[in-house]
């Protein structure tokens, strides 16, 4: 088989017709030969996977190749380790990619089956909860098309997030079923096996003066490598993510079996295999917590080992780790891989403590994703002492070398030793994941230039005192060859007229669309390609809910996981808010607004879940009130995962990016909606700072306070009744959640928000309520003149090359990992 060829036909060009033919061959070659169907008897989904298949073959060339180029050039290899990978669905992407979307298209076509239904046969891989493995997935995209030499790690989780169901506008978590078909992305390797080790104890011997610790663990579990091709942008360059499957050495033991006990018989495997039946398991309980820290530290043993068996079939010796490896802890999640990187170097490796060291910690690098404390995860020390004795005590001995290097930098002072220490001592012995990460890297980097600057300032003032320029930044990208060429086709068309087929390779080509944001005949076709992209979501909204919205109104849109932070409670309190005032002047002249929510709560997250049932009951008065009619509707789109993100976001007219200033990382959602033209609504935080910088002030709406205001109006107290005095719009829509008048049936089901906006608006809800509800009303005039709304968002889409993923990877291949690009 030939290796592949890029061609992406310009719009309206015929596609090869020798290329479309073997193309078919290959398929009904599948069809029989894999999948064992004549095409008369096959299903959607027998096609789907015979298609998957011929893809997938074409892609296996091109990484095989790769990989081998890169071990023959002695190339640096970039190891990144994540405990999500929110990939979505490959097929489409990867022909996108291979730039054989409109080869299979019509390939299939002539077979009678239709490429985009075949779509629908893939399930999203839901590998990760949202911002975190998004950006993961498009790191991983961005490394593959700047031909990088990398691999993912990870693990293969069984059900992935939950499948979300609302019910009575409750959020219902189901397990997300995404391998019952199996997966023909996935190569196993049941020859890559590794053993992680759990439990025992440590035992201490002289060996010529030197101690030795030989861990005797308690429990084995085993790890086996699934692989899964990422294919890079023209095919030239293919990565691989590789995730990590338990399972237990001793499957089944015969003699329990024999006995009758069918199911003590099987007892170790059902344990090993909850290590990766699903992400983020409930923590509330002891064993939920338990079972969390078994997940990060079989996904980071499993990695480290491998990669530094690659490493040694590479080059011989360990001493060379750090000039050949690059490790990326994403978030606090992989932090163990500093004790691990030890241990191995140390205790299997015979290295001398300071030397292996020096090795971790060139090696290693951390991206921190948040400023909030508590999600800087802590454990107690006790399930150290139980499950990783070993590591245990390689984070005392680390701690002991750091405080005495904090103990040189500020003599006598306690407190600094007890800030920076690895080990909080407060209310229960606890070991600090942060603060284990940034001692163990060389790099430690913030996702925007905001939040950096806040680390240092925050959470990691004392480290950064301690060790002076390990923390840089890297503000977050999107790869725009999923986020704009594959979801939003109609645009990309756009775009290769005006800014020439160059555009799909280098982003800048996106600032030729200044010239014509003022162009009415332009202005004409931008609008054209949004409002079918809104026609599409108005379908899709109506399959799913059985409601009709008019695409002419202005789609306004919140999609992320629902978190106080991210204020979905203010939002839905401004469309309160707007109701009423809809309701006391029905004549006004105003501007239809569908707004439309979509995220889930964790499982454990009582007040985010009331949050959505707000959301569901608003909703439920506001659309069946004939007075409003078509003025306002509210969405709440369930299950939101990548695949329903491709549908939303190119319909989208305004970006709703409104966490409390000072707590929002980063964000991509911003990036995504801007790129496909939306407007932001959203206050200075995160990356919003510099998507202002980029699209320019005047097309962008910024409202409320900014972090230091944020933290000095916390400084006063929470209490927020002098801000509700002085709003009667605020005072009503507050007054009428707490009274039941959306909770009919159950007048005190909200009571508690009530109480939250006035008495503990620890997020600004109450506080930013009318900075933002007057910022709405800036965005009905500015809807109003629709030249001027339109040039807006043309010159978002002009503006937004930066945030490409691959400036981001370039930036850490440079500045963090040492390699060339």
């Amino acid at each position: 088989m030939p290796e592949p060829s890029f061609h992406l036909p310009a719009p309206g060009q015929p596609v090869d017709e020798l290329a479309v033919a073997e193309i078919k061959g290959a398929i009904l070659a599948k069809l029989r030969l894999a999948i064992g169907k004549e095409a008369g008897m096959a299903t959607r989904q027998d096609w789907y996977h015979a298609t998957a298949l011929a893809l997938r073959d074409r892609i296996v060339h091109r990484w095989l190749t790769a990989e081998k180029e890169s071990y023959d050039a002695g190339r640096k290899r970039v190891y990144y380790l994540s405990l999500e990978f929110l990939i979505g669905r490959l097929f489409t992407d990867a022909l996108n990619n291979m730039g054989l979307i409109k080869v299979f298209e019509t390939a299939l076509g002539d077979l009678g089956v239709g490429l985009w239904e075949l779509r629908k046969c893939e399930p999203d891989a839901a590998l990760g909860n949202g911002g975190l493995g998004r950006l993961a997935a498009c790191f991983m995209d961005s490394m593959a098309s700047l031909a990088i030499p990398a691999m993912g790690y990870g693990i293969r989780y069984d059900f992935g997030l939950f499948r979300q169901v609302i019910v009575d506008g409750w959020q219902q978590e189901y397990p997300d079923v995404w391998l019952n078909f199996g997966n023909p992305w996935e190569f196993q390797r049941p020859e890559v096996v590794y053993h992680v080790h759990f439990g025992g104890g440590v035992e201490h011997v002289d060996d010529k003066g030197r101690d030795v610790a030989i861990w005797h663990p308690a429990e084995t579990v085993q790890a086996v490598a699934y692989d899964t091709p990422i294919v890079g942008w023209r095919g030239q360059h293919v990565n691989a993510l590789r995730l990590w499957s338990a399972r237990s050495p001793d499957p089944l033991k015969l003699d329990v079996f024999n006995t009758g006990d069918y199911l003590g018989a099987s007892a170790e495997e059902s344990r090993a295999e909850a290590i990766c039946k699903f992400l983020y398991p409930n923590d509330e309980s002891a064993a939920g917590r338990e079972l969390r820290l078994r997940q990060e530290y079989f996904f980071v043993s499993a990695s480290l080992q491998d990669l530094v068996q690659r490493h040694l079939g590479a080059d011989g010796q360990l001493r060379s780790l750090a000039q050949k490896a690059a490790l990326q802890l994403n978030d606090t999640h992989p932090s163990l891989a500093v004790a691990e990187l030890m241990r191995i170097l140390v205790d299997l490796h015979n290295f001398r403590w300071d030397e292996a060291w020096k090795i971790t910690v060139a090696t290693l690098s951390y991206t921190n994703h948040t400023l909030l404390p508590e999600a800087l995860e802590t454990w107690p020390v006790e399930i150290f002492e139980r499950l990783l004795p070993r590591h245990l005590e390689i984070i005392y001995r680390i701690n002991a070398a750091h405080l005495a290097q904090a103990e040189v930098r500020c003599p006598g002072d306690i407190d600094f030793r007890a800030a920076v220490s690895l080990i909080d001592e407060k209310g229960g012995r606890r070991v600090r994941m942060g603060q284990l990460a940034f001692v163990g890297s060389h790099r430690i980097n913030g996702v925007s230039a905001m939040h950096s600057e806040l680390m240092k300032e925050t959470v990691f003032s004392d480290l950064n005192h301690l060790y002076a320029g390990r923390i840089t930044n890297k503000t977050n990208g999107i790869t725009f060859r999923r986020w704009l060429m594959l979801a939003n086709p109609k645009l990309t068309e756009l775009l290769r007229e005006s800014c020439g087929d160059a555009v799909l390779d280098d982003p800048s080509k996106l600032a030729y669309l200044e010239s014509y944001a003022s162009d009415s005949a332009f202005q004409q076709k931008f609008r054209s390609a949004k409002h079918h992209n809104k026609v599409a979501l108005a379908r899709l909204i109506g399959e799913r809910q059985n409601m009709k919205v008019d695409p002419g109104a202005l789609f306004d849109v919140q999609i992320k996981r629902i978190h106080e932070y991210k204020r979905q409670l203010l939002n839905i309190l401004e469309a309160v808010a707007l109701y009423q005032a809809i309701k006391d002047q029905p004549n006004r002249d105003w501007v239809p607004r569908v707004k439309i929510f979509a995220g889930k709560a964790a499982a454990s997250y009582r007040y985010a879940k009331l949050i959505i049932k707000l959301i569901n009951d608003v909703a439920d008065v506001v659309n069946n009130d004939p007075a409003v009619d078509d003025r306002l509707k509210v969405v709440f789109l369930d299950d939101y995962n990548v695949s329903l993100a491709e549908t939303i976001i190119p319909a989208a007219d305004l970006s709703e990016q409104i966490s409390t200033a000072g707590m929002e990382a980063s964000g991509t959602g911003n990036m995504k909606l801007a790129l496909n033209g939306a407007l932001t609504i959203g206050t200075l935080d995160g990356a919003n700072i510099e998507v202002r910088d980029h699209v320019g002030a005047d097309n962008i709406a910024i409202f409320g306070m900014e972090a230091d205001d944020v933290m000095v109006r916390r400084k006063q107290g929470l209490d927020a009744t002098d801000v509700i005095r002085s709003s009667a719009a605020l005072a009503r829509a507050i007054n009428a959640i707490g009274a039941g008048e959306f909770s009919r049936g159950e007048p005190a089901r909200f009571e508690s928000i009530a109480h939250a906006l006035r008495y503990l608006d620890h997020y600004m809800v109450s506080a930013d309520f009318d900075s933002y509800y007057e910022a709405q009303r800036g965005i009905d005039a500015r809807w109003q003149v629709m030249p001027a709304w339109t040039r807006a968002s043309i010159l978002n889409v002009a503006r937004m090359a930066w945030f490409s993923s691959d400036r981001t990877i370039r930036e850490y291949a440079e500045d963090i990992w040492n390699v060339p690009v």
